[in-house]
């Protein structure tokens, strides 16, 4: 498997652009619409946000996406259209828009959202700025569609990758956006996949839903699941392999390759979380089974007080080991050694429970670089699970204390 350009236009049979229409009324010059749309009618899946508040965008996908069948991919950035009044009205006005301006139905569009919660959707803007959109449509428009559906991401999150089924080439490709309210309990913030892989809908659902949970599902910024979170996939079935409708080596491959690349935008997600200096990778090492390790790793990358003192650059393993007791699992804190890593070096810190006398200067310096890893050592199995969070600051807070206004 290889990383190559082109992002969510990677795939063969799609196209993408973004524009600026006004959704976005402090912001006038960023862009804040965004399209992807395939050649042909594509199978498709997604999964969603389980926040029992769920954003109208999220409903009426739900309902288009019943047939795993879609077109197309309509996201606007600067409002949530979350609470909103006429919120389903709006997300399917959206939708007719976009469907008489490409002559498709509807229901083959995926829409989508983000941004604050409880305002009423400008839909006119969208409807008026559709028909840009749609000409500007362009096989390298991947990065204007990355940018207009970024809020307050600093970083622009773009992936593809290349790999072989069969003697066929195969590309997945995809955009994200994500930086606060980031504690997924589905998927992501928002993420939208393209492959031109020939795949069934159900088998790229239970790819997702797999995907989904080893890569978004173990990423954490605030500890905040969003009302809008989702993850769509799109098959263009153009790469010519033969169709994948069952598990076998060829869906193997497959799903390698879209954890692979789900994994990469989570941790991009994660280093770009509202005002972060640090990425935190958390790695436990030595339980029973996965779910543990898992659980033990989240709880770590979403404890404040642990985000606060890699800010800090201290070295205060105690909130580590404090965070891993109140994760649901239990084991033997004599069982458990950490160490801090960075691109500066490693030390340990705790071994059977018990703290060390350590280098503070040596640490300072590990916890100061910008990836900081926390590996956690148990001795109760050979299960394992990496998770991804970053540290708080003073910028997050000002950030979040103005979003709104």
């Amino acid at each position: 498997m290889t990383y190559i350009n082109g992002g969510v236009c990677a795939a063969q049979g799609f196209k993408a652009s973004g524009i600026h229409v006004g959704v976005k009324t402090h912001n006038t010059g960023k862009k804040d619409l965004a399209l992807i749309v395939a050649d042909n009618i594509c199978n498709a899946a997604a999964v969603y946000t389980k926040n029992v508040v769920q954003a109208a965008p999220i409903l009426v996908t739900k309902d288009h996406l019943k047939n795993g069948k879609a077109r197309a991919v309509l996201v606007n950035s600067g409002n949530a259209n979350a609470c909103a009044p006429q919120g389903i009205e709006n997300a399917n006005k959206s939708c007719a828009a976009l469907a008489v301006e490409l002559g498709i139905d509807a229901a083959d569009i995926i829409v989508a959202s983000t941004g604050v919660i409880g305002q009423k959707l400008p839909v006119h803007v969208i409807e008026g700025g559709v028909p840009q959109l749609v000409q500007e449509l362009s096989h390298t428009g991947s990065q204007d569609a990355a940018s207009a559906i970024m809020t307050t991401d600093l970083a622009m999150k773009e992936l593809a990758v290349e790999f072989e089924i069969g003697g066929k080439s195969v590309r997945i490709g995809g955009i994200a956006k994500g930086s606060g309210m980031i504690h997924p309990n589905m998927g992501t913030m928002l993420g939208f996949l393209t492959t031109d892989c020939t795949i069934s809908s159900a088998m790229m659902q239970q790819a997702l839903i797999h995907a989904t949970n080893v890569s978004f599902n173990r990423v954490s910024v605030d500890g905040d699941t969003s009302t809008n979170d989702m993850l769509s996939l799109m098959a263009s079935g153009l790469a010519g392999n033969d169709e994948i409708t069952s598990d076998g080596a060829d869906y193997q491959i497959f799903l390698a390759a879209l954890c692979d690349i789900c994994t990469e935008f989570a941790k991009m997600i994660a280093a770009d979380g509202e005002g972060a200096e640090h990425l935190i990778t958390c790695t436990v090492r030595g339980t029973k089974t996965e779910a543990e390790a898992e659980a033990l790793s989240k709880s770590v990358i979403s404890s404040t007080l642990t985000k606060a003192a890699i800010f800090g650059a201290d070295a205060n393993w105690g909130r580590v080991l404090c965070a891993m007791g109140y994760s649901g699992v239990e084991f033997d804190p004599a069982g458990v050694s950490i160490a801090f890593e960075s691109a500066a070096g490693q030390i340990i810190v705790c071994e059977h429970g018990t703290g060390l006398n350590f280098d503070e200067g040596l640490a300072e310096k590990i916890l100061k670089e910008h990836d900081v890893t926390i590996d956690i050592t148990m001795d109760a199995g050979k299960a394992e699970c990496t998770c991804w969070g970053c540290d708080i600051t003073y910028e997050y807070i000002k950030i979040n204390g103005d979003y709104r206004t």
